[in-house]
């Protein structure tokens, strides 16, 4: 059965999940029909400007898997935007503490293997709280991780010392290029970095429609600021250290994050699987069924290999 990308499926439930300093975070549980065994639970991390719905189609082919799934808004994104004006002012080390206190509580409760995919930022701290929190799971997939970001044609060092120097004159909270209001349409340069599928990439201007607040527009220099500390963290001796079965899946196009880090991530890891797509856009799995359906494919395969069921 398809998942109707546009309306939240039945079974699913939606509630909150609180942090320890007390933000409230949106989640969303679908698990398995009363009387099926479940295959597991898996976890979902968006990435930057993401929010529960534009993965809805993910979560179905998971869920027809025999997944029990679970995804929840970062704060600041989506429904989980609290109270602060500078949604951003938290930066990545606090994503990291939400993440590994949000597994620890979920794997104490689902059914085993518990596993987690993550997607561009999301990957990142996904990444961060395996190589720092070492939590409990079988497996992990990074589609489109946010090792590094892609800064081209501006060198890494140049695009980081650039936004260390604008938060260090005040403009942390301001945002770090201009982006048109109203949203950019199917057959933008948006959706070409983002999919080759106009129909899905619509699906995110439908839910930004129907909840204005979902669209987080442009990130500020104190984000990119942030971004850049953090991918220092990824030292060879940090990611030597994972023990937690990792796949990368990547793009050798994407405008959004370097896919030499990503490379450069798997060469680390000890025993990562890696496949780089030649002709993708940054978000794998809302891509045209050719791509999307193989990245299924191949994260199906590899949670079967490596989450003991």
């Amino acid at each position: 059965m398809l998942v109707n990308r546009r309306a939240h499926p039945a079974g699913a439930t939606f509630g909150t999940w609180t942090a320890p300093d007390g933000w409230v975070h949106r989640r969303m549980d679908w698990p398995q029909a009363e009387g099926v065994k479940p295959r597991g639970s898996l976890l979902f991390a968006g990435g930057r400007g993401d929010f529960i719905e534009k993965y809805l189609e993910a979560f179905g082919q998971w869920h027809r898997e025999g997944w029990n799934v679970t995804a929840f808004d970062w704060r600041g994104q989506g429904a989980s935007r609290g109270k602060e004006e500078n949604k951003e002012s938290h930066g990545l080390d606090r994503l990291v503490e939400d993440l590994g206190a949000l597994v620890s509580e979920w794997s104490e409760s689902g059914p085993e293997p518990h596993v987690a995919v993550a997607h561009s930022m999301g990957g990142h701290v996904l990444l961060r709280t395996l190589a720092e929190l070492r939590p409990r799971l079988a497996a992990a997939v990074l589609v489109a991780p946010m090792i590094a970001i892609n800064s081209g044609p501006m060198p890494a060092w140049s695009a980081s010392w650039l936004a260390t120097a604008m938060s260090a004159f005040g403009w942390a909270g301001q945002p770090a290029w201009h982006q048109p209001r109203s949203p950019m349409p199917a057959g933008s340069l948006r959706q070409s970095i983002l999919t080759g599928c106009p129909e899905r990439y619509e699906d995110e201007l439908y839910w930004w429609e129907k909840q204005p607040g979902f669209n987080v527009g442009p990130p500020s220099w104190g984000w990119l600021d942030a971004a850049y500390r953090s991918s220092a963290r990824f030292t060879p001796a940090a990611l030597g250290g994972i023990s937690v079965p990792v796949l990368l899946l990547g793009t050798a196009k994407d405008r959004l994050v370097s896919p030499a880090a990503i490379r450069r991530a798997a060469s680390l890891i000890p025993g990562a699987e890696l496949h780089m797509y030649p002709d993708a856009g940054h978000e794998i799995l809302r891509e045209r069924d050719e791509i999307r359906l193989d990245a299924h494919a191949r994260i199906a395969a590899f949670l079967e290999k490596h989450s003991g069921r």
